[in-house]
């Protein structure tokens, strides 16, 4: 399994650490992992010498230009072999064929021009590049790539062979058309596959890749996945499978991309555990940077993002990192019981839990009365890693049976627009540090704590609004029974239903009575915003800031939308 180095500048083999991080300890965050690049994934700076064109048709294909006698073909099967020559060859692809396949072996560079080609294998892979060096997919018109449902994917060898689209080496799509490939088979290979990386370069083209309910995972690049532009359009069916999936890292910097994924959860044979599906499943890290996520999830124990797993214990992985573009993740299915097997919008990391104890309910919180001390207090762990840091964008996760945000080990939010709704558990919660400097939160929970660490609770800056389900559970808190402590340090904080009993508050504070769906005006000092209380939860509204804040009942909410409509800018 390949570790992602500290900083890549480009995507060579020397570049790849060998060996776990170092475990470090509970509340230090692990280095981030920045986005790979590398100059050479940009089709126009390789030089082709050769080109060959490939037309099929129902029982033939058409080959011109192959000088080198390279291309071999059977009926409507072809083979390449370029393992003689050092030519870079670029080959165009276009017609149709309903029983055709493309295999190449080649020692160097490619590209393959696909401009209206249409070609289905009923017997496994549609097009199988051997070949480990870049493959370059230029997309024009419109093209399409399947199996058949009783595909057999019968190998040659040792070959491997896991999708509609396979390929041993680098996949870098580029183009204006689309590319639509279809994984229908029962043998759970794959839509797209490179057992390298798979970049989306930023003038890609449309990609929807569908795997049916016996098939596998929509993407899934080895070494990591970037989507830098382009639309991609993923949806999964299968038990276990993912729509994206790496055994390193999954970064987002552009485009459009829309994953659903309807299967759930069963036995893995080989790993011998349980596993769920997932939208995104990344090994060692999530990182975002811009673009658009959209990610749909109703398989019995699936979740949006996953980060990490239980398979894992002993390997540490990078900090995950959201700094711009929109994330939105929606996941409604219910747990897989058989494996306890939960479904959460976004999962980071994994935790071996020492020590659980329940705490008991508290005095009032500081500014009045209704503090708690929450339920599942003074979980501790012996072991723990997955961090997330959010410094921009806007993410907004809802999850109907568990927590929609959770991190195993610290979360750090120092900007951006984050909200969080649970009718399952917490709406956020970290296992460790969990540390707010600015940007705006939200975590509403019908079943738990609005906002939960269990660890120490920071918040030092930006707006912060929890609401928790009602006593015990709170808007916001923290694992006092652990030994940890809330500390209300700096920015603007309203909590529905109070806030951890040991808190220590540097912040003046009101409180108030509230009404369920109606708009709260909060004003402390310069920063003036509207809210809107929640359907259900505790009692009181706590509200916290570095000058006397005031609530305002019954407002008319103006300006800017936040938080999923929960909050704007003025009122």
């Amino acid at each position: 399994m390949l570790l992602l180095p500290l900083a890549i500048v480009g995507c060579t083999k020397d570049n790849i650490l060998t060996q776990p991080l170092s475990t470090g300890d509970n509340t230090t965050p692990a280095s981030t992992v920045d986005v790979p690049t590398d100059d050479e994934d940009d089709v126009d700076g390789t030089n082709f010498v050769r080109t060959i064109s490939l037309v099929w048709s129902a029982s033939s294909v058409a080959v011109s230009g192959d000088d080198n006698g390279i291309v071999s073909v059977s009926g409507t099967d072809v083979t390449i072999n370029n393992t003689g020559t050092t030519e870079k060859v670029k080959y165009e692809l276009s017609g149709s064929c309903s029983d055709g396949s493309l295999k190449i072996y080649s020692n160097n560079k490619q590209a393959l021009y696909l401009n209206g080609l249409s070609l289905t294998n009923p017997d496994g892979a549609a097009i199988n590049n051997q070949g480990k060096k870049r493959c370059f997919v230029v997309v024009s018109g419109v093209n399409s790539l399947a199996d058949g449902s009783s595909a057999a994917y019968s190998a040659s060898g040792e070959e491997d062979m896991k999708a509609v689209f396979f390929s041993e080496g680098q996949l870098i799509f580029s183009g204006s058309g689309s590319l639509s490939i279809t994984a229908d088979n029962q043998q759970g290979k794959a839509a797209l596959t490179s057992d390298d990386y798979i970049r989306l370069a930023e003038n890609a083209p449309t990609l929807t890749v569908t795997s049916g309910s016996k098939a596998g995972h929509g993407i899934r690049g080895k070494d990591y996945i970037h989507i830098g532009g382009g639309t991609v359009k993923a949806s999964v069916a299968a038990a276990m499978k993912k729509g994206f999936s790496s055994d390193s890292l999954v970064a987002i910097t552009g485009g459009a991309t829309t994953i659903n994924v309807t299967g759930g959860s069963a036995y893995d044979s080989e790993d011998q555990d349980y596993s769920g599906s997932a939208g995104i499943k990344a090994d060692y890290a999530f990182k975002m940077t811009g673009g658009t996520v959209s990610i749909t999830n109703s398989g019995q124990g699936g979740k949006g993002i996953k980060v990490g797993g239980s398979s894992d214990k002993g390997v540490k992985i990078f900090t995950s990192e959201i700094s711009g573009g929109t994330l939105d993740i929606k996941v409604t299915g219910s747990d897989y019981t058989a494996g306890d097997v939960s479904a959460k919008g976004i999962k980071i990391g994994w935790a071996i839990k020492s020590d659980t104890k329940a705490g008991p309910g508290g005095p009032g919180g500081p500014g009045g009365p209704g503090g708690g001390g929450g339920m599942g207090g003074g979980t501790t762990y012996s072991d723990m890693t997955g961090d997330l840091l959010i410094s921009g964008g806007t993410v907004r996760v809802t999850c109907t049976s568990n927590e929609a945000i959770e991190v195993k080990k610290t979360l750090t939010i120092t900007g951006g627009e984050v909200f969080a709704y649970s009718t399952g558990d917490d709406a956020i919660n970290s296992a460790s540090t969990f540390t707010v400097t600015g940007g705006k939160v939200c975590g509403i929970s019908t079943a738990n704590d609005g906002l939960d660490a269990n660890g120490n609770f920071y918040i030092q800056g930006g707006i912060v609004y929890g609401s928790g389900s009602g006593t015990p559970e709170l808007g916001i808190d923290a694992n006092t029974e652990g030994g940890f402590k809330l500390y209300l340090q700096g920015g603007t904080v309203v909590a529905i239903g109070g806030v951890e009993s040991g808190a220590s508050n540097s912040l003046q504070s009101s409180y108030s009575s509230w009404s369920a769906n109606k708009w709260y005006g909060i004003t402390s000092g310069s920063t003036s915003f509207a809210l809107k209380a929640p359907s259900s939860g505790g009692n009181t509204m706590y509200v916290f800031g570095s000058s006397k804040p005031s609530v305002s009942t019954g407002v008319t909410p103006s300006g800017s939308s936040f938080w999923n409509g929960y909050g704007y800018t003025g009122f």
